[in-house]
């Protein structure tokens, strides 16, 4: 019981943001999670932008990498098959963006990160209003 309790204290937050996260994807459908992988991984990027401006190094180094990973998750799951064109062109801008995070991930600047923020959010809009 101890380690659990303590993983709690440690970081309370984060703690929180795990139990919210898991109760949006238990019964959530394929187009809900690809729109929640938008929504998490413009907010990985915006955070480390602050951590840049911040200095807080490993901040940055934990939100890019998450950043990353969604970026490789909505790559691997297009359907090319069924999506032909626009498969291949989303395909072709994460990989494209994945490599401009990467990229500034050696430096201090912000704003390459919040750049990439905003094409992913104007993306993750577009996928949401497919849905409506």
């Amino acid at each position: 019981m101890t380690r659990y309790s303590t993983a709690l204290a440690a970081n309370p937050a984060a703690t929180y943001r795990q139990v919210e996260l898991a109760g949006r994807t238990s019964g959530a459908d394929p187009h809900a999670l690809i729109g929640l992988l938008y929504e998490e991984g413009v907010s990985a990027l915006r955070a480390a932008a602050w951590a840049a401006e911040n200095r807080q190094l490993a901040v940055k180094s934990e939100r890019i990498g998450r950043a990353t990973a969604i970026l490789f998750a909505l790559e691997a799951g297009l359907d090319f098959e069924k999506g032909g064109e626009v498969a291949r062109t989303l395909a072709t801008f994460y990989h494209g963006l994945r490599q401009a995070v990467v990229h500034a991930s050696l430096g201090s600047d912000s704003a390459p990160f919040r750049e990439a923020a905003d094409s992913l959010e104007e993306i993750g809009g577009a996928w949401a209003s497919v849905r409506s």
